[in-house]
Formats: structure tokens, sequence, C-alpha cells
């Protein structure tokens, strides 16, 4: 099977039929997809301000990461629930839209930078007894999530408004 025959597949499922003839039910999961991304970008944003030594500085970089990752993970899964569940109601569509590809490509590289923050920089930084020096590497990460999110909001905006 390709994609686009996959993505028919996926929206001629009863769940994303549901959503799709429902008047309220895709402005419900929207709701919810939109405020779990706040969280998860809320969340994140003070972990990557901490990282820069531009917030939160009476705070080790260890004790934000282990303050702020659960409602991270938390909110992303809901927000990962949900975007899949109003994908669902029109995947062929969000298939061919661009901004909504640029996202998920966006969204990867969220995952690669933390995935490399989480297995190479975080473990320096967190052993690390001077604060005051925060690695090059974990300013390059905070700064690159930084930016990657607000364009993930961003193209996230952007997909609604385009056909």
């Amino acid at each position: 099977m390709v994609i686009p025959e996959i993505c028919g597949w996926i929206e001629s499922t009863p769940v994303a039929t549901a959503i799709r003839q429902s008047t309220w039910l895709f402005p419900a999961i929207e709701t919810v997809h939109v405020l779990a991304t706040v969280l998860v970008v809320g969340s994140i944003t003070m972990l990557d301000l901490r990282l820069l030594n531009l917030a939160w500085r009476d705070y080790s970089i260890r004790e934000v990461h282990e303050d702020v990752l659960p409602w991270v993970w938390t909110s992303f899964a809901v927000a990962a629930l949900a975007g899949s569940l109003l994908f669902s109601s029109s995947a062929t569509k969000y298939y061919h839209n661009v901004p909504f590809r640029i996202k998920m490509v966006l969204l990867l590289l969220v995952g690669i930078n933390a995935a490399v923050f989480e297995l190479g920089t975080y473990r320096r930084v967190q052993n690390s007894q001077e604060e005051t020096r925060i690695p090059v590497l974990a300013k390059m990460a905070g700064a690159l999530g930084l930016i990657l999110w607000i364009a993930v909001v961003a193209c996230g905006r952007w997909i609604g408004f385009t056909k």
C-alpha cells in the first residue's frame, strides 16, 4: 500500500468518520490538542530558557529538568493522541498539506534534538558541579529547541489556513 491509500483507509475508519461528521467532535479534540501543545511548549520552554541561562538561575538544570519532564511527556502524549485523531478525520487532505508535512519534519527534528540532549549533553550537565558555566552544546540544544517549537506551532496554525 502506498501512503495515499493508507490515508484513505484511515479516514474511512468509524472513529475518523464520527469526527468528520460530528458538529462538535472536531472542535473539541482540536481544543484538547491546542491546550496540550501549550503545555508541551510552555514546559519545555522553561528548560530551554534555563539551558540558555536566561531564567530560573536559582535552580539547577537538573532540578528544572526533573520538574518539567513529566509535564512535557504527559502533555506531548495527549497532544499526539489528539493530533492523530484530527489527522484521521481527513488524512488524505492533511497528507497533501505542505504546512502539515513541514510540521511533521519539525517534530522529528524536535525529537532528534531532545534525544541528543538527553543521551549526551544532559548527562554532562546534570553531573556538573558548576552551574554558572553551561556547556555550549547545552545552550545550543536550548536555542534549537525554542526555534523548533516556535516553528512547530507556526506550522500548526498554518495548516488550518491552507487547502
